[in-house]
């Protein structure tokens, strides 16, 4: 039978002693508090046992019934609970059987009275603290206190030696069992306080590597919410469920579309066909971390990216164009991540956008507006291995960015627009080199 689980109707007594009455949904709190009180009584009936046993072999003989009923009460009294597995009724009993027993034992012997058995009663507050807690415990020492001052007093009364009749107990019995009355006591008291700190100690531990455990999920959490969103999104969305839409008035949008992509995956399997994605898109996100740039989405084989949506940067126009010629450049010089030739078109554009979240469940952050607009249908008319811009960037960039002449494009619900297509930084080799490869494809 394991511990901890309920047992059957048909488990043995000492199957139901040895779990103790703990249950399999306890809490790590109420399953020590079960183990404390069944060891306490299971300490003091085997004390009582050696007590009487100790006490006939020393010589005297007296009635062994106040005793026996002590053990019969604890003994049952715990039968009752494991049978019933009602604790707090438990609890609430033993320990008063442990407070008051010890002191109707002593009223009712003379051996007792002299022999510091009152200790036993301390059981009852000390147990109360550690089932209970020390607030409630509180009454139950004060239970003690009063029992105990009221047998001070009885026997106050009751020490006038004309009243007393001499005691039959020899004086060294009686010292004998003030020693083992002490000695048990302490050793039972010693044993609760030690497994209860030790228990205490693990569930500390238990707690410290579960809590250790949490801050790695939450930090696992917090990086994985960072690869969807934008930290200060993040932030908003972690604190408020308002919904998160925002206005800019000025961002710069790139799309980037793989050309050819359809025709050259037609003939990869599938696992293939994410490799060569997945080498391409990591190498963009890569070049976005790099230029501090908000990476958006991918959609199908086009990557989104976006400048201005925080103050992290104040040229975020520069930096979307060097990182378009960045992305350019990657494919045609490294074909260890772009092993099957391919090539991007690229569209910039710059104004004013919405972004928010949209959503409650895998949700995403997405932009919305002409200025999207715009950048994806240039993207689309482009040229492969082009990056085309927008009037607006253009001049945003025309100071230290090198562009062919102006060409007007069609755009479907636009009519006509000028694009303008972006070679490279002014002084560059790269971008004379550019230069003339453009001139030739145009």
């Amino acid at each position: 039978m394991n511990p901890g689980a309920p047992p059957s109707p048909n488990s043995s007594f000492m199957e139901r002693l040895r779990n103790g009455g703990i249950e399999a949904d306890d809490s790590e709190e109420i399953k020590l508090n079960k183990t404390l009180l069944m060891l306490a009584t299971g300490l003091a009936s085997v004390a009582i046992v050696f007590w009487v046993a100790i006490y006939w072999w020393l010589g005297p003989q007296f009635s062994g019934t106040m005793p026996l009923v002590f053990q019969l009460l604890l003994a049952g009294n715990m039968l009752i609970y494991l049978r019933t597995r009602n604790f707090d009724y438990f609890r609430i009993t033993q320990l008063g059987l442990f407070l008051f027993l010890p002191f109707v034992a002593q009223w009712s012997s003379d051996i007792i009275s002299s022999s510091g058995v009152l200790l036993w009663a301390l059981l009852a507050p000390i147990g109360a603290i550690l089932c209970i807690g020390a607030r409630k415990s509180l009454g139950w020492f004060l239970a003690w206190v009063v029992l105990t001052a009221i047998s001070g007093l009885a026997d106050w009364y009751l020490a006038d030696p004309m009243l007393m009749p001499k005691s039959i107990v020899p004086t060294r019995t009686t010292i004998v069992f003030f020693v083992l009355n002490f000695i048990a006591f302490s050793v039972i008291v010693f044993l609760l306080l030690r497994l209860s700190i030790d228990q205490n100690r693990k569930m500390r531990s238990s707690l410290e590597v579960a809590h250790e455990q949490i801050k790695i999920e939450q930090e696992r959490s917090e990086k994985l919410l960072l690869n969807i969103l934008p930290g200060s999104i993040a932030d908003r969305l972690r604190n408020s469920d308002k919904t998160i839409a925002d206005g800019f008035a000025d961002v710069t949008v790139m799309f980037a579309d793989i050309v050819n992509f359809t025709q050259v995956a037609a003939n990869m399997s599938p696992s293939q066909v994410f490799a060569m994605l997945n080498r391409i898109f990591s190498a963009f996100d890569e070049l976005a971390e790099q230029y501090g740039l908000e990476k958006i989405k991918t959609i199908g084989d086009a990557y989104m990216v976006a400048g201005g949506l925080n103050e992290d940067l104040s040229d975020y126009s520069a930096a979307v164009a060097d990182m378009a010629i960045a992305m350019r450049d990657l494919l045609r010089r490294d074909f260890s991540i772009n092993a099957s030739h391919l090539e991007v078109r690229i569209g910039i554009g710059t104004g004013p956008i919405v972004a928010g979240v949209l959503g409650k469940k895998k949700f995403i952050y997405d932009l919305w507006g002409d200025t999207v607009n715009i950048a994806s249908r240039i993207t689309s008319e482009g040229v492969p291995g082009m990056i085309q811009c927008d009037t607006m960037t253009y001049h945003r960039l025309s100071a230290n960015f090198d562009f062919h002449e102006p060409q007007t494009i069609y755009l479907k619900g636009k009519g006509n627009m000028t694009v303008y297509r972006l070679i490279g930084r002014k002084d560059s080799g790269a971008g004379e080199a550019e230069a003339g490869s453009s001139a030739e494809l145009s």
